[in-house]
């Protein structure tokens, strides 16, 4: 497990061969074994932009909040 501080609320942490973007408390956005994933939930415009950003553009398949809270369950 790795977690590295992104920017001001963005936080990243390796676990179980992925990585997830953490947008303030909350996990928003994955990449697992080359495939990347991001909330279909509706957050704040600041969080919408930490995903954007974290993408960088690449495409993501929305997936429900539950995907991520899973996730990261018992980290």
């Amino acid at each position: 497990m790795n977690l590295k501080q992104l920017g001001s609320n963005q936080t990243e942490l390796e676990i179980k061969g992925a990585r997830v973007l953490f947008s303030y408390s909350t996990p928003v956005a994955c990449e697992s074994v080359g495939k990347r994933y991001r909330t279909n939930k509706k957050w704040s415009n600041t969080t919408t932009r930490h995903i954007n950003a974290w993408l960088g553009g690449a495409d993501a398949e929305a997936v429900s909040q539950d995907f991520f809270d899973n996730l990261v369950k018992g980290v």
